[in-house]
């Protein structure tokens, strides 16, 4: 195909890919099928109903629902109305979403009624949304909500596209932070087009692939690298709600999935499971977790993908490096590929200076895909991007003579969960709302299955009801994410601390490692 220029917005990506690919499939879901030039008409029709609402430049619109269409539709039609999205992680409880909606501002919330037992507008109810005007839930008043607008081609969503540029802010995605206050991270669309443009070259995403979504829109993974990619290379999208491995090997098999992202963990799963078709798969990435040789060699031989990839991003600045298509399973498992082109990336020292090729330092990142920084927060923008550009992820690495990256550590106080970056200070902050908790240390430690889990040791108010270790990750689990909850704990009768009053952690990292 003949290339084409770059679109400079989301929307105008999905007005392109209507105009390329057409009647071709966008989408699959729930055995209906939506064309690229369906998918756009849909989009419009949502962009309508947002400013018929009064929604535009300016506005921020959140979205805390599980992968589906009207995700899709919703994030792209508020983005049409000159709106810039918040997704909310469906594991969050409603202290934590009520944080991000008054720190936002949204004036509208998608949200649904149940998903896995939760009860999403039940857990606001207690929450102060001064800016909040109205929520939709996306089974009972979406079509109601889309019956507001003029329809998709009302005069004023050509011109409210018309005058969306690349400089327009596409969303606010929320990091959790080393301070314990999660950060919006601020991210244009001229940053995130060419980025995942660059990204589905470099990992072999192509017209025509069958794309199962597993990793959540609220995510980068499944909303950059996910549904955006697929709108940039004429991909078929299908949206998993929540991975359930014998789900997912339905739609491999009735719906010819041949492209597959996920951590290593969805790997694990289907190759636990009795023998399938998979001859339909091509491509998988994987990452956000150590990948062993021996997984990578499994998926070849018993799951037939003839290409797997590891790559590196961050909320911050979706992706950085990425292997390539023929990369030995070797390089695939002890790196996380190379720079995307455009990106530069080095290790460095503390003085931001570049080391040499095979010596450790900490990652730096500069260029187009680079956040523009922090939602209400200059200080901790200045501290993340230097006065050169360069990004300072945290995570330290080596480089070696042909620019693959490996990471070797993390300067920042952080571990990965099954996929999600968990950040102790965060949960240390949580976990002091409990009545009982007079001091809390949290570190990663690892686990076959996620990779690692949290571990926290507690100290006890001596005047506080006893409470079990059973007892607190029960409540741990009742008021932060699932992924953040703490899996194990320890109680001890004081934390270890240095001279300056601050928690030893390579103590408690030896006393996990004793308790096994």
């Amino acid at each position: 195909m003949t290339a084409v220029a770059l679109p400079p917005t989301i929307p105008h990506l999905a007005a392109s890919a209507a105009e390329r690919f057409g009647d071709r499939p966008a989408l699959l879901e729930n055995g209906e099928t939506w064309s690229f030039a369906e998918l756009w008409r849909r989009a419009r029709a949502a962009a309508s109903a947002f400013l018929a609402n009064g929604i535009g430049a300016g506005d921020r619109i959140a979205i805390w629902a599980p992968n589906r269409a009207e995700w899709i539709i919703a994030a792209i039609g508020a983005q049409t109305a000159g709106a810039a999205i918040v997704p909310l992680n469906t594991r969050l409880k409603g202290r934590e979403a009520g944080d991000i909606l008054r720190r936002t501002g949204a004036r509208m919330l998608f949200t649904v009624g149940d998903f896995l037992g939760t009860d999403y507008p039940a857990l606001l109810e207690d929450e102060a949304l001064p800016a909040l005007e109205r929520t939709i839930l996306l089974d009972d008043d979406w079509n109601s909500f889309l019956a507001e607008g003029a329809g998709a081609d009302a005069p004023r969503v050509a011109a409210a596209l018309a005058a969306l540029g690349p400089d327009a802010l596409s969303d606010i995605m929320f990091t959790s932070g080393t301070t314990g206050a999660p950060k919006g991270v601020l991210t244009t669309h001229g940053r995130i087009v060419p980025m995942f443009e660059a990204w589905g070259d470099a990992v072999g995403l192509r017209e025509g692939d069958v794309y199962l979504i597993v990793n959540p829109f609220f995510h980068s993974f499944g909303f950059k690298a996910g549904w955006v990619a697929a709108l940039i290379k004429g991909a078929t999208v299908v949206p998993m709600a929540t991975f359930d491995v014998a789900r997912a090997i339905a739609h491999i098999e009735r719906d010819r999935v041949s492209f597959l992202p996920g951590p290593p963990t969805i790997f694990q799963s289907l190759l636990a499971e009795p023998r399938f078709d998979s001859s339909s798969l091509r491509c998988a990435v994987t990452g956000a977790a150590t990948v062993p040789p021996i997984l990578i060699e499994r998926m070849r031989n018993e799951l037939g993908f003839r290409t797997i990839v590891t790559a590196y991003g961050m909320t911050e600045c979706s992706a950085i490096t990425s292997c390539r298509q023929g990369d030995s399973a070797e390089l695939v498992a002890s790196s996380c590929g190379k720079a995307l082109p455009g990106l530069e990336v080095k290790c460095a020292d503390d003085a931001g200076r570049e080391v040499p090729r095979g010596q450790e330092g900490e990652v730096l990142v500069r260029g187009y895909g680079v956040m523009l920084g922090y939602l209400d927060d200059p200080a901790a923008t200045a501290e993340a991007i230097d006065a050169g550009g360069w990004l300072h992820t945290g995570d330290v690495g080596v480089m070696d003579a042909a620019g693959y990256l490996r990471i070797t550590d993390r300067k920042k106080d952080m571990y990965i969960s099954g996929g999600f970056n968990c950040y102790p200070a965060e949960i240390e902050k949580l976990l002091s709302a409990h009545p009982a908790i007079a001091a809390a240390a949290v570190i990663g430690v690892p686990d076959e299955r996620m990779g690692e889990i949290g571990h926290a040791f507690i100290v006890l108010r001596p005047d506080a009801p006893r409470a079990d270790e059973a007892a607190l990750i029960g409540w741990s689990r009742a008021n932060m994410a699932n992924y953040k909850a703490p899996r194990r704990v320890t109680l001890l009768d004081a934390l270890p601390l240095n001279a300056s009053g601050k928690v030893v952690k390579p103590e408690l990292r030896a006393l996990a490692e004793r308790e096994g």
